[in-house]
This record gives C-alpha cells, sequence and structure tokens, in this order.
C-alpha cells in the first residue's frame, strides 16, 4: 500500500530555458537551465529519443521463447534480450514490434497481446517502451540492421525466468516483460492456446 506523504503531485520545477546541446538521427539532448523543487539554481539534461522503444517476447507452441543477443556498445557487455527495437512515433507499436520480430529473428506471429507500458531511466529520458508476448509463429528470414551482430536462441520459459532470476537477463524491458507474463500465467489471466504452450 502506497505511504502518503501530502506532498504535492504537481511538477516542483521551473525551466528558465532550454537549449539543444547535441542531437543526431537517433536522440536529441537538451540542457534546461531551472530552478530546482528547493528554489535553487540548476541545470537537468535530458535526452529525447526520436523513436519508441519496442519489445516482444515470442513464445512457440512448445513453451520456448526466443532471446536474441548481441553486444551492447554503451554498456560494454554482451545482452541476452527479447526482440527489441526502435519504431517510429505515429506507428503502432505493435506494427513496429513485429517488424523487429521479423528482422531479428525471421519470425511473423498471427497472435498478439500487449503486456506492459514502460519509462525507461526516467530521471535522464523520456522514452517510452511498449512491449507485447506473440505467439502462433511462422519461421522466416531474418534481416537484422547493419549495426547488428545478433545471436538467436530458443529456451523453454521456465529457464528464461531463471535467466532474469539469476542475473543473466538484465536488459530492463526484458526483464519487465517476462515477470509479467509469469505473474498472467500464473493468476490465469493468459488466453488459452497461449498458457497451455507455457505449460508445456
Amino acid at each position: 500500500m502506497p505511504i502518503e506523504t501530502g506532498e504535492s503531485t504537481g511538477n516542483p520545477w521551473t525551466v528558465l530555458t532550454s537549449t539543444t546541446k547535441y542531437e543526431n538521427a537517433w536522440m536529441e539532448v537538451v540542457e534546461h537551465k531551472v530552478l530546482t523543487p528547493k528554489g535553487s539554481p540548476g541545470i537537468y539534461g535530458v535526452v529525447h529519443p526520436r523513436s519508441l522503444a519496442t519489445g516482444v517476447v515470442p513464445v512457440h507452441a512448445d513453451g520456448t521463447v526466443t532471446l536474441v543477443g548481441q553486444y551492447r556498445f554503451p554498456l560494454k557487455q554482451y545482452s541476452w534480450e527479447i526482440p527489441e527495437g526502435g519504431g517510429r512515433k505515429g506507428v503502432e507499436p505493435q506494427e513496429s514490434a513485429a517488424r523487429e520480430l521479423r528482422e531479428e529473428t525471421g519470425l511473423t506471429a498471427r497472435r498478439w497481446m500487449p503486456l506492459m507500458t514502460l519509462h525507461l531511466s526516467n530521471c535522464i529520458t523520456d522514452e517510452v517502451a511498449h512491449t507485447f508476448v506473440a505467439w502462433d509463429m511462422e519461421q522466416g528470414e531474418s534481416a537484422p540492421d547493419e549495426t547488428e551482430v545478433l545471436a538467436v536462441r530458443r529456451v523453454p520459459f521456465a529457464e528464461v525466468i531463471d535467466m532474469v532470476l539469476s542475473g543473466a537477463i538484465t536488459d530492463a524491458m526484458a526483464v519487465a516483460s517476462l515477470l509479467k507474463l509469469r505473474v498472467l500465467a500464473a493468476e490465469g489471466a493468459l488466453p488459452e492456446d497461449l498458457a497451455r504452450s507455457l505449460r508445456a
């Protein structure tokens, strides 16, 4: 149960000026000169991605989940994730997620269900992520972006959850989406054909 503090939930910051400090095809970095909630002068830098983040948990009839592995440049480490990527603002997030799934894994899904909306690193960016679960899959050819060197593997759902709990999967969209799917499965809140696959 939330603790009530009696404080206002409105915006306590005063923005004095805003200046774009850096931009490219993928993002804009804006520095705001502000008055802090305590009234002191300060600065606040915000990263504005130019796309929406999307992710999808692809579930196969045998209960396996397709994961994608790649080296993440900012982290300087390898990461196992669900298929993820950016979508143009104004395009339905599911459409962008389906494109990413097809490009990264070659998979096309006939059934889709929204999982969650996330705000990623909300102290420095306004990035929004939309994630889904997809099933009833058909395999085709993948076509990764030129910046991607991907490994693709199918892992039983229970083992994927173990990877999350052990810290082998640390990607925020993947962790949140996989645990949400596990909760929905435990609560009997999934379509029966999907639930049956996860029990396989």
